[in-house]
């Protein structure tokens, strides 16, 4: 079903229907609607468009500081994320200690495999994204995370895992690519994930070496052979991980020596002592390949303009990107602030997790008074919509495209999650906004008003009328209505009225 369809529909069918029925209804052709594009589902305001692609979820407050200091103020303090007072932020991801913990201090305090730090992690990423003020940083951590992907909670990374986020993902998502691949190529996690740890000159394991070539850099369509993958694996031998300790090292005696040839690039290779800068410089070319280029830029578009981006733009931010010797924030910048950018509202559609992190920022949820439990429950209910962060099973990550999300399923996980979090029950150790909150001082005098009030308090963009009628109808009334104050849509139907608002298309296309 379109949106066309959704908008002529008889309002008298809704009200026939249950709550589950008209959501059914309301968030049908979300798919579609992305491709439509229509003002009713994107709205047409450039403010909006900006908050929405460049953080996890818009807010009342954020969208008027982002008027009140213009979006190109706004973008440039959201590219050097230092800058931004975040206190709130650093506060309540100290109620997560062992995330400070070393690999020695992990194989001290856990048993062996011992999986805790790696639930701390999952449970201070969805923190960040609902409540940091750092909203694009965060966004790009995901992208980055996603990108060289390393599944979270995983068997062989449990006492290294949360330093990748910390020393690799982290400390580089605006910085520069290069530096990057290179940070991940060291390090103990991405080692043992692609079992690079494990490859030897005499017993080679190619996982790694293929996926620095297919998925980290130049992509498959590349040009490169099987004889050149060969050849990245054998130039890898001897990044390790010292089995005793869980430290990154560099073993020598493990390290092929010999010319070896991966596309264009020859690497003489002509010592084991040198090995490690052998494979630490092939990792810096592949880094600065063009064909590497053109791919970061493809799926930066793919993440915030739309699935299928302009080719145009793809290649401005290549040739930006290596001109910038690898530098993100440039690319960043210039995507943002392109005509591509600015004319693809409603070509995206929010993933499962960017819908449920949207949630909570569009309700004003906020975590636990103290303690980690409500945040806690929140890894799981993640896990339910499909989509905890780092979960992704295989080191290709989550897709980023409207039809790998678009099954029932999915969405019936979406609307529970709204309906769950614009209740006041479980997890009751978050905190909900009362329901003056989201009504001003002022209540609304119909039913109809009372639906455009709570819209934008969510900061969904206008409905049609037709789905107004069918949330009053739903309620049994006209949007006409007179609402008085003692109405239940100031109580207990509230957060059914606030959900369904959740499950529309409008809602969900980013």
């Amino acid at each position: 079903m379109t949106i066309e369809t959704i908008e002529t529909a008889e309002p008298a069918l809704y009200a026939r229907r249950g709550l589950l029925g008209l959501a059914a209804v309301l968030g049908a052709g979300v798919a579609q609607a992305a491709g439509a594009g229509t003002a009713e589902a994107t709205g047409t305001d450039p403010v909006l468009h900006l908050v929405r692609r460049a953080t996890y979820g818009a807010t009342p407050a954020l969208i008027s500081s982002v008027r009140r200091r213009g979006t190109r103020r706004w973008l440039e303090s959201q590219l050097a994320p230092a800058t931004i007072n975040d206190a709130a932020m650093t506060t309540l991801a100290a109620r997560w200690p062992r995330l400070n913990w070393t690999v020695d201090q992990c194989h001290k305090n856990l048993s062996n495999g011992g999986w805790e730090v790696m639930f701390d992690l999952v449970d201070v990423s969805i923190a960040r994204a609902a409540w940091s003020q750092r909203q694009l940083f965060e966004s790009m951590v995901g992208f980055w995370s996603n990108h060289l992907n390393i599944t979270c909670p995983s068997a062989d990374v449990w006492d290294s895992r949360h330093l990748y986020d910390r020393d690799v993902i982290r400390k580089h998502a605006l910085g520069k690519f290069s530096d990057m691949l290179v940070a991940s190529a060291r390090h103990p996690a991405m080692l043992r994930y692609l079992n690079n740890a494990d490859s030897t000159k005499d017993s080679p394991n190619e996982n790694y070496g293929r996926e620095l070539l297919e998925l980290h850099t130049v992509g498959v369509n590349a040009g490169y052979t099987e004889a050149d993958m060969r050849a990245s694996t054998m130039l890898l031998t001897g990044l390790s991980v010292d089995w005793r300790n869980g430290h990154y090292i560099y073993n020598s005696d493990a390290h092929y020596v010999g010319r070896l040839r991966v596309m264009s690039y020859v690497a003489p290779n002509s010592s084991a002592m040198g090995g490690e800068a052998a494979a630490l410089a092939y990792v810096k070319w592949l880094a600065h390949h063009p064909a590497t280029a053109k791919r970061i830029a493809q799926k930066l578009c793919v993440r915030f303009v739309s699935d299928t981006p302009p080719l145009t733009l793809v290649n401005k931010l290549a040739k930006t990107y290596l001109a910038g010797d690898t530098a993100i924030v440039p690319v960043l910048r210039q995507l943002f602030l392109s005509p591509e950018f600015a004319a693809s509202a409603g070509k995206k559609v929010r993933t499962p997790y960017e819908d449920f992190i949207g949630s909570l920022r569009a309700l004003g949820v906020r975590p636990d008074v103290k303690g980690t439990d409500g945040v806690r429950a929140l890894q799981w209910l993640a896990s339910d919509v499909g989509q905890p962060p780092f979960g992704w099973p295989l080191p290709n990550g989550y897709p980023d495209i409207a039809s790998a999300w678009s099954s029932s399923a999915t969405t019936l996980a979406r609307w529970n999650a709204h309906l769950t979090f614009a209740s006041h029950g479980w997890p009751n150790q978050l905190q909900r906004p009362a329901a003056s909150a989201y009504f001003g001082k002022t209540l609304p005098t119909t039913y109809g008003a009372a639906i455009d009030v709570l819209r934008a308090a969510l900061c969904v963009p206008p409905i049609a009328a037709a789905h107004r009628t069918a949330i009053c109808a739903f309620l049994d009334h006209k949007p006409t209505d007179v609402l008085k104050p003692t109405s239940s849509l100031f109580g207990w139907r509230l957060p059914s009225v606030l959900a369904l608002l959740l499950d529309t298309p409008h809602y969900s296309v980013r």
